[in-house]
């Protein structure tokens, strides 16, 4: 059995190009599709988030016009309601990588908020992508490897990297409105960004590195970062 550190954004707002809050959070079925792949196959999860604040769920993310159907949204009810895990998160700063045998980090705009800039979140990125264990990243959460450059260098400039993309930005009406996106900065930082089809699972390999696109990416993305675990 494996033990695996989720690292979860401790965000519930993102605060936009005009300083509006925009609610958010973690998306669902980019922490319970994953959860359900690991814990069915016997593997241990831990939830790690800064300050070891109880994570927000994106509550978009659970209606059903937004999670593909109606029973679709109730399984990811009961499963984010089952996962104790999200109710006694450890704090991030107090996360070693030696106690794991891998990473993931799920999506929703919350990244956008809190991991982009969190100190403790990319020390632990750098010194994971650099241990050969399998590191896992989906949707928007990729914008955490902002958090590993030093004097404008990151160690994942040169991977091969998806993430939300651009025009997925757009399709939500949020790209006019934000900051900066997803695809814009990891593109600045010198990886080597690669898309699939909008809302479709799309993910890339490169080395122990693991990215996933959108929310329909995560689970297809623990399955494959699974078969490293034995």
């Amino acid at each position: 059995m494996a033990k695996v550190l989720f690292v979860v954004t401790g965000a519930s707002y993102w605060t936009l190009e005009d300083g509006t809050r925009h609610p958010t959070g973690y998306w669902a079925e980019e922490f319970a599709a994953p959860y359900r792949e690991l814990t069915t196959a016997g593997h241990q999860i831990v939830v790690a988030t800064p300050k070891g604040v109880v994570p927000h769920v994106d509550v978009m993310s659970l209606r059903p016009s937004m999670a593909g159907g109606e029973e679709v949204a109730r399984e990811l009810e009961d499963t984010l309601r089952s996962a104790e895990e999200l109710r006694r998160p450890i704090e991030l700063a107090n996360a070693r990588l030696e106690d794991y045998d891998a990473v993931y980090y799920p999506g929703g705009h919350g990244p956008m908020e809190d991991l982009w800039q969190d100190a403790d979140s990319g020390r632990l990125l750098a010194t994971a992508l650099a241990s050969g264990k399998p590191l896992a990243i989906v949707c928007h959460a990729p914008v955490a490897m902002m958090a590993t450059r030093h004097n404008g260098a990151s160690p994942f400039a040169g991977y091969r990297v998806t993430a939300f993309t651009n025009d997925e930005e757009d399709a939500v009406g949020l790209r006019e409105k934000a900051r900066w996106t997803a695809e814009d900065e990891l593109v600045k930082m010198g990886v080597d960004f690669s898309r699939g089809e909008m809302w479709k699972p799309y993910t890339v390999r490169d080395r122990n590195l693991f990215t996933g696109q959108n929310p329909a990416s995560a689970g297809p993305l623990a399955k494959e970062f699974m078969t490293e675990l034995g």
